[in-house]
């Protein structure tokens, strides 16, 4: 019901501002302090600075608001491209509820995910976690256990090798974690719940994977877009002690077919131009390469009107 009511003020506030603005539009994102969250804020703003008035409406997570904006219900999203195309299939969490309408926009910055646990503790790898309290539950956020699913598969073990601590979201698990009843949690690198964790234990360890042949086939059972990614010690990856390898995913902008060409035309141009202006708002986006928007998204269809600026940049390919 909270979602529903959530769902009604978002599609008012957009009714009333299409009146004032032919170009305004929503973007949907998760909660403030996650990842999606900080990739719509980083969209919207270069998009504002483009000309479109965009404005990004949160909700709990994204298997909550990808059908959403499948439904028409607002004009845009920001997700992890396997959610979206398990959303397009009606598969997996989403099974029962098909959603063909949902199209891509773009390829942005990779998702690079850890487990995070505190700097003083004895925990330096995954193996270390055995037998611990760990987040586990997310049951708002459904994606979240096939890739705990794909971490500790690495390691030999499973999620029952653990003592479950129930968390709603990736939110709420860091909230555990600062609280104490957790060990870990599971958070995308340079969030800002990652920093606000990192600030209230004194400072934090993120966990990596080796990057190995076996662990790639091993993580792509559990979450089959998954690849390596490595990150470099500094000061927007709070947690990484030395250059290491960890989980990470391809991240998208995400619409519905029934949005004007146009409109798509320009948020997918917005976005190709901006880099150094979404890095500004959210430094990760210092890995988005816009040569990149238009690469292979599966089962998804791209939309029409990031079709034609791709077409026009010289980056697509049939």
């Amino acid at each position: 019901m909270k979602y529903v009511l959530a769902s009604a003020v978002i599609a008012a506030a957009l009714v009333t501002g299409g009146q004032a603005s032919a170009q305004a539009v929503g973007i949907a994102t998760s909660n403030p302090g996650s990842i999606f969250h900080n990739i719509g804020t980083a969209v919207a703003n270069a998009a504002n600075q483009a000309g479109i008035n965009a404005t990004i409406q949160p909700a709990t997570s994204p298997n909550q608001y990808i059908p959403f904006v499948a439904s028409g219900g607002i004009e845009f999203g920001a997700a992890n491209l396997q959610e979206v195309n398990y959303a397009l299939e009606g598969k997996e969490w989403f099974t029962g509820s098909v959603n063909p309408d949902l199209r891509i926009v773009g390829h942005v910055m990779p998702l690079v995910e850890a487990i995070f646990v505190r700097a003083d503790s004895d925990i330096r790898s995954i193996e270390d976690l055995r037998g611990q309290p760990m987040v586990d539950g997310y049951t708002a956020q459904n994606t979240i256990l096939p890739q705990l699913d794909a971490m500790y598969a690495t390691a030999g073990m499973t999620r029952a090798d653990m003592q479950p601590v129930q968390v709603p979201s990736v939110v709420g698990g860091a909230d555990a974690f600062i609280a104490g009843d957790a060990v870990g949690f599971i958070f995308a690198h340079g969030a800002g719940k990652v920093r606000e964790a990192d600030a209230a234990v004194g400072g934090l360890r993120a966990l990596p994977i080796e990057e190995t042949e076996e662990n790639l086939a091993t993580i792509r059972e559990h979450w089959p877009v998954g690849f390596f990614a490595t990150m470099e010690p500094g000061p927007n990856a709070p947690g990484v002690e030395e250059t290491s390898t960890y989980f990470a995913y391809p991240q998208v902008i995400f619409t519905h077919a029934g949005v004007d060409e146009e409109t798509v035309y320009q948020m997918t141009k917005a976005i190709y131009d901006s880099k150094e202006a979404m890095a500004q708002t959210f430094p990760p986006f210092n890995a988005f390469d816009p040569a990149d928007m238009a690469s292979d998204i599966g089962v998804s269809e791209f939309h029409p009107g990031a079709i034609r600026f791709y077409k026009e940049a010289g980056i697509w390919q049939e």
